[in-house]
């Protein structure tokens, strides 16, 4: 009895040690709660957000109604100038076509012959309109003698009458040779609405967005595909009146764009020559070096330059309260009931005292958690934690 004894001692012992190591692991963490401060910084430089655009870019829309029999890729196929994209059906068009092309043939022949016809009126003038008259010495007479004894008496005019012939000829050549042109230029039209039926890459490029499939049935002006040159990239961003004066093209600045860690050098390609009327902003591009790391669409920061430092103020918070989640900056917000809030953000600068520059995304007076540990998620309540 002893030996149990002693052993059921030591095993309470040893569980009651290790339920005390447990309950110490899960004693309340230590977190830190900053508030939300705006501040004055010194900055001789203005942030801007733009956009990351091709150089290049075509909606591709429908010219002709139909239905889709063939598209020559997906987004990120390349094609070179001139290769077909998207076909629409143009059986209708090509069975106009051929009826155009009969009407055509039969207005050559009506042509030739309205030509033949023109020339015997010139070499052979008609006799239709002269006296009929008898045979052998009867018609000889009729011919030298009565024809020209009516000209002559003034009864009938032949010189009238054969140049009205010739013009009745030459009518009928005419109207010949506008059904003519009137057949080519059904053709010519037919032509056209089938080019329409053919959507043809402008330059060298990429399909960026492929909007319909095989089959679809589209209708004059809907969107088949946007495509690109990839190949030259730039920021359009929009900058405000008061500092345009202080940039020209050609001038360099430092650009931050998503997808690269660190700063670039940008040149101010184009800077539009009218201001947006509500928006009291104009319009520039800047040029991009081929880096292979920035795509059409992403997110710039450009950092415009000021005539004079100055002071602005900014929300500033710790840097070490930033954290990544799917690649996006965010940070979590204490709200009013204790519980944590992700929140996305736009940062600026990060200063020299470790703070960075809110852009948007939280606002004065409130939390954010710095340091945030791993466990923490949207909507956890942080009562239960101890905090500094």
């Amino acid at each position: 009895m002893k030996f149990y004894y002693f052993v059921f001692i030591h095993m309470t012992f040893f569980l009651m040690m290790l339920f005390s190591a447990v309950d110490a692991s899960q004693e309340p963490q230590s977190l830190s709660i900053i508030p939300v401060k705006i501040q004055s910084v010194p900055a001789n430089r203005i942030f801007v957000g733009g956009t990351v655009t091709a150089d290049k870019s075509v909606v591709l829309s429908a010219q002709m109604p139909g239905r889709i029999v063939n598209i020559a890729g997906e987004e990120g196929d390349r094609f070179k100038r001139g290769d077909l994209l998207v076909k629409i059906n143009a059986d209708e068009l090509l069975a106009k076509r051929q009826i155009a092309l009969a009407q055509f043939a039969t207005a050559s022949i009506a042509v030739n012959n309205a030509g033949v016809q023109f020339h015997r009126q010139i070499v052979s003038p008609s006799t239709t309109n002269r006296a009929p008259g008898g045979m052998g010495l009867p018609g000889m007479f009729d011919q030298l003698v009565t024809n020209p004894m009516t000209d002559f008496m003034g009864t009938r005019d032949y010189d009238v009458e054969r140049g009205a012939d010739i013009a009745a000829a030459r009518a009928q050549l005419d109207q010949a040779h506008q059904a003519l042109e009137q057949a080519r230029s059904q053709i010519q039209q037919i032509d056209t609405k089938l080019r329409d039926t053919l959507s043809i890459a402008p330059f060298d490029g990429v399909i960026t967005t492929k909007n319909v499939e095989v089959g679809d049935t589209v209708q004059p002006g809907q969107s088949l595909l946007v495509y690109e040159d990839l190949s030259v990239l730039q920021i359009v961003v929009d900058v405000p009146g008061r500092v345009i004066h202080n940039l020209k093209e050609g001038q360099f600045v430092d650009a931050k764009i998503d997808g690269l860690k660190n700063e670039i050098r940008v040149k101010i390609s184009k800077i539009f020559p009218t201001s947006d009327p509500v928006r009291h902003t104009t319009r520039i591009k800047l040029s991009l070096p081929d880096s292979g790391l920035v795509s059409s669409g992403n997110y710039a920061e450009i950092w415009m330059p000021i005539t004079k430092t100055t002071q602005h103020k900014r929300v500033l918070i710790p840097s070490t309260a930033v954290i990544e989640r799917g690649g996006i900056p965010s940070v979590f917000v204490v709200n009013k009931q204790n519980q944590a809030e992700l929140r996305l953000i736009r940062m600026g600068e990060v200063l020299s005292s470790g703070q960075v520059v809110i852009q948007y995304g939280v606002n004065e007076n409130e939390r954010v958690l710095d340091r945030p540990p791993a466990f923490i998620t949207s909507g956890y309540d942080i009562k239960s934690l101890r905090t500094e």
